[in-house]
């Protein structure tokens, strides 16, 4: 079976294709292009999956038996933990076992580079030139050191907020670590402060209850949303299998959709926390309240295609002060050029704290100065038909849809349409599941509903 890296590492079903022979043709291959680099020291982590730690540990000994001094994570540990340590704690490269937001059949590999973020397109691209040169190769193994990676990050993701703020306050906040690795981490990153944290899912369970861990689709964390309400507090905060990523839910157990969290960050690290330098980067299925407010502060935009490793290629180029997407992965890129769902969960409560203010006045206060936005995203099986309808459409744009004029036609990451409004619409195949990603946003949910449904019909020739 052909091992092919996604936009984020190597993922694959467990027992399936990801085995541990095709892990030890990946670690090996990985080596070879760490030994190009002169690559000495290596940092591996592992998620809550079905056997994760023994799929780290496999790797670190087979890491460890090419010559490299190899650390292992003591216990189980978030995506931007390893990130942190990467950069941080003198490491030339890190990888996560973990197949992130994914159903819990899958596990993978994710390479982090020197520079503690994702590994680039050129970076992966070695690696996968280098499988066949040791397809038959036999695997040595070498001791390997384990450490705490966890307590670091933690404290430089205090060190990122003020904490004096959560001392002084009083906030009760839900978390839902969706059965994964960020379990645990909000209390301790808010432990001495008046913040009361509730934990549900908070136990290892590989499967995470047979539910989708992407904490950025409503239906996927009604739970969180649910106690919330029941006890009172004033945030939800939600963090996928691996804990890149964030979910938020206000305080009437509301869910705040990714974009707006986006905006909402962004303006806290701008007027909030008063970061200035640099360009803001965002990915093509990023809303329009990003734009404006980056008008507003007179801030250059990036627009990539989606995949967190586009906008770290920006950052190796020039100077980046946030970067983020529409699948709930947000970073300061100068601290840490890699989505981090513990820092900017805690960056919306802080902004809440340092505003005054609830999380739905916040959202209602976006709304009036940058006008509104509502948001739909489906997720459609794809086929070979659907593929080739895109191609059609790309080929031959519309001019209008639903009455709306076309005023920009992007074809960065499969094809946007941007209208004289603002809305838009956008259609790609995903580059981590077998699905068609169809997205769309307008200043109304009705409007928004519509453009999804036209898109729908559009991919499927109706």
């Amino acid at each position: 079976m052909a091992i092919k890296f996604g936009t984020d590492g190597w993922r694959g079903v467990i027992a399936d294709d990801f085995t541990f022979e095709n892990l030890k043709k990946v670690t090996l291959a990985h080596a070879e292009v760490l030994k190009e680099d002169n690559a000495k020291r290596i940092v591996v982590g592992y998620d809550m999956r079905f056997l994760s730690p023994e799929f780290g540990k496999f790797v670190a000994e087979t890491l460890a038996g090419e010559g490299f001094q190899v650390v292992l994570s003591n216990t189980f540990s978030p995506t931007p933990a390893v990130s942190f340590a990467t950069k941080y704690m003198n490491f030339d490269s890190g990888i996560v076992i973990t197949a992130s937001h994914n159903y819990g059949k899958y596990n993978g590999y994710k390479v982090k580079e020197s520079f503690g973020g994702a590994a680039t397109t050129a970076y992966v691209k070695r690696i996968e030139n280098h499988l066949p040169d040791v397809e038959n190769r036999e695997r040595k193994t070498g001791k390997i050191t384990l450490e705490d990676i966890n307590t670091p990050y933690i404290e430089a993701v205090r060190n990122q907020i003020d904490l004096s703020l959560f001392r002084e306050k009083s906030v009760r906040i839900v978390h839902d670590p969706m059965f994964g690795a960020q379990q645990g981490l909000v209390s301790q990153a808010l432990k001495d402060t008046k913040a009361e944290v509730i934990q549900i899912h908070s136990y290892r369970d590989p499967l995470f209850n047979n539910k989708h861990p992407e904490p950025i689709v409503e239906k996927n964390i009604k739970s969180l949303m649910e106690k919330v309400r029941a006890t009172n507090a004033d945030a939800g905060i939600a963090n996928d299998g691996d804990g890149d990523r964030v979910g938020i839910v206000d305080e009437n157990g509301n869910f705040v959709n990714s974009q707006i969290v986006y905006a909402l960050i962004l303006l806290h690290v701008l007027k909030n926390k008063g970061y200035r330098g640099g360009c803001v980067v965002k990915t093509v299925s990023t809303g329009y309240l990003v734009n404006r407010i980056c008008s507003d502060f007179g801030i250059d935009l990036i627009e990539t295609p989606v995949g967190f490793k586009n906008i770290t290629e920006v950052m190796l180029k020039r100077k980046v002060l946030f970067g983020g997407e529409e699948s709930g992965g947000y970073a300061l890129m100068d601290y840490l050029p890699e989505r981090d769902g513990l820092l900017m969960g805690l960056f919306v409560i802080e902004k809440m704290l340092a505003e005054g203010k609830s999380l739905s006045r916040m959202v209602e206060d976006l709304f009036k100065k940058y006008g509104s936005a509502y948001y739909r995203r489906i997720d459609l099986p794809v086929s070979e038909r659907e593929k080739e309808t895109l191609k059609k459409i790309m080929e031959n744009p519309p001019e209008e849809l639903e009455g709306k004029k076309v005023k920009e036609v992007l074809i960065i990451d499969g094809l946007k349409l941007i209208f004289e409004d603002d809305s838009w619409l956008l259609f790609r195949p995903s580059g981590t599941e077998p699905v068609f990603r169809t997205y769309a946003e307008a200043p109304t949910p009705e409007e928004a509903e519509k453009l999804i449904q036209k898109g729908t019909n559009l991919i499927r020739g109706q």
